[in-house]
């Protein structure tokens, strides 16, 4: 927790208390499903929980928005965010049925109603729609453009940051997937926002139609 509380500090008692359970909730399901490597369940906090809340950083999303988190995996970025963000509604979907199953089971644990889950591939998504999708590392930039793009909502509202877009967590050198992907999306390093050794080369990379 003393990482989350190095960059953060505005939280209530509730979402205190939400981030300390995450590490025994994870630990408790990662013995029965495993959703997280070993080495990296250790540094849950840093390596996952502050990554997620990377995104916190640059988008300050307005009560009532709503989010997609695209292959949620164990529900990341999708949980941190809900817990940072708890009058903003997230759906956090995977194609793996127990990877959603575990992300069920902390939700409801912590008490989430921002959250929903579904065991769905994003291309099955109908009549619904979001202002913005979010994503870490799932997939190419030109895929989660492509699969974004169909759930985004059309109408933007000016001057309004991130209204309608793509918000993906990656790593690495991104020169070549950018360029496939025919965008021209922000970049922003995370190692600029917190510099611990785990976010070098780690980027937000955000993306408007």
């Amino acid at each position: 927790m003393e990482i989350i509380l190095k960059y953060f500090s505005d939280f209530t008692p509730a979402q205190l208390a939400q981030f300390e359970a995450l590490k025994e909730l994870y630990e408790e399901w990662n013995e029965k499903i495993n959703v997280i490597s070993r080495k990296d369940i250790e540094s849950l906090y840093e390596r996952h929980i502050l990554h997620s809340l990377s995104i916190a950083a640059v988008a300050d999303f307005q009560p009532d928005t709503q989010i997609l988190d695209l292959g949620t995996g164990g529900g990341f970025p999708g949980i941190p965010l809900a817990i940072f963000f708890p009058e903003v509604k997230f759906h956090l979907v995977d194609s793996i049925g127990k990877k959603i199953k575990v992300v069920q089971g902390v939700a409801e644990a912590l008490g989430l109603k921002n959250v929903t889950t579904a065991h769905s591939r994003v291309e099955e998504i109908k009549n619904r729609k979001f202002d913005i999708v979010v994503s870490r590392a799932v997939a190419p930039l030109q895929d989660l453009w492509r699969w974004s793009k169909p759930v985004l909502k059309k109408s933007t509202v000016p001057g309004k940051q991130f209204e309608k877009g793509l918000i993906c967590l990656k790593g690495g050198d991104l020169a070549q997937e950018i360029s496939e992907s025919g965008l021209k999306p922000q970049l922003v390093k995370i190692y600029d926002l917190f510099p611990e050794e785990s976010f070098k080369e780690k980027f937000i990379v955000i993306a408007k139609s």
